[in-house]
């Protein structure tokens, strides 16, 4: 069952590797390895937290809002680029044992998306992150990023 602490492990300072398609909906597009950092902070006692990631091979940064709802026991992950200082569709769901699986609706380059992020691998000293889109409401999905977080030596 989520609970309000179910993104502790996420707090503090990250080095990340990502892998990135060049073409979100193309599953024969190529894929773009880069590196970046993190750091995230706790709030509400640890029911929500705000994390910055630096991502200079795209030339912006990130900045994610995770917000826990106590009557539904799910998050909101509230995502947005210092490209366009506004807030994408938040994506909402929970963890399941060491995994959470979050669903929302967006578009991407005019074409309504379903999204799914995925947390797994989860420990205070590594996790990964995965971004799926559906362009058929769910029924398949292609990975589009990947990102493995481990802490800084």
């Amino acid at each position: 069952m989520s609970s309000p602490h179910d993104f502790d492990f996420l707090h503090g300072e990250w080095e990340v590797a990502h892998r990135r398609r060049t073409d979100f909906l193309d599953p024969d597009s190529d894929w773009v390895e880069f590196a970046s950092t993190s750091r995230c902070f706790p709030l509400f006692d640890g029911a929500a937290n705000l994390d910055e990631i630096d991502l200079p091979h795209l030339g912006a940064k990130g900045l994610t809002l995770r917000l826990f709802d106590p009557e539904r026991a799910e998050w909101s992950l509230n995502w947005s680029s210092s490209r366009t200082g506004t807030l994408f569709p938040p994506v909402f769901g929970r963890f399941e044992g060491d995994r959470g699986e979050f669903y929302g609706d967006d578009t991407h380059d005019g074409k309504d998306v379903r999204v799914r992020f995925v947390w797994s691998g989860v420990s205070p000293a590594a996790a990964r992150w995965e971004q799926a889109f559906s362009v058929d409401g769910g029924e398949s999905w292609l990975t589009n990023w990947t990102m493995d977080f481990s802490r800084p030596s």
